[in-house]
């Protein structure tokens, strides 16, 4: 069965990448403000583990918001970091390539606390993944950290430190911000691994 990985470089997908091997990884640059660093330490990660990286390139800012597009967030936004249907846009671009590839099953990098935003829950995998099997090519869509708080996936993954190093959380530059969700979850989980160390 062939696999590929939504990755966007963060702790969360980087650390799946590394656990589960898939054979594809694929990054979408959809015109979020840190996509390039995201690029960077996704092709990293897939250079180190021998994974066949590809980055899917859609210039979708016109329909950001906040943090992540560099804009004023928009009105019905819960988050600062909000984009709207954003994991449902980026599976739909991981499939579409995915297709091409080969993919049989792409896992997406949601862990437990991204059940703050409805597309981060349980029911929102199954729903994406009743689509995608509905439709031709018949992917599986699968959330294999979704019981996982990040810490957690990064003990039971066994993920070394010099892979997690790579990884690129911040929500609005190339360069970690230190005051977005992004940053703030990073240097948690990090304080997190190192009490537990």
């Amino acid at each position: 069965m062939t696999t590929a990985l939504l990755l966007s470089g963060g702790m969360d997908s980087v650390s799946i990448a590394w656990w589960k091997r898939p054979e594809h990884a694929i990054t979408i640059d959809y015109g979020q403000r840190a996509a390039q660093a995201e690029k960077r330490a996704s092709a990293a990660v897939c250079a180190a583990l021998g994974i066949k990286h590809h980055v899917v390139t859609v210039d979708c800012r016109a329909l950001g918001s906040g943090d992540m597009a560099g804009t004023v967030p928009d009105a019905t936004a819960p988050a600062s970091d909000w984009w709207p249907y954003r994991n449902q846009m980026l599976i739909t671009f991981a499939v579409m390539k995915g297709i091409a590839l080969g993919v049989r099953t792409l896992y997406i990098g949601t862990v437990r606390s991204d059940e703050g935003h409805r597309d981060g829950t349980k029911e929102f995998v199954r729903l994406m993944n009743d689509l995608v099997q509905y439709q031709e090519g018949e992917l599986k869509v699968e959330a294999p950290a979704i019981g996982f708080s990040t810490p957690e996936l990064v003990r039971h993954g066994e993920v070394p430190d010099n892979i997690l190093a790579w990884a690129h959380s911040c929500h609005k530059a190339d360069l970690p911000c230190n005051n977005c969700r992004g940053c703030n979850k990073y240097i948690e989980s990090m304080a997190a691994l190192s009490e537990a160390a």
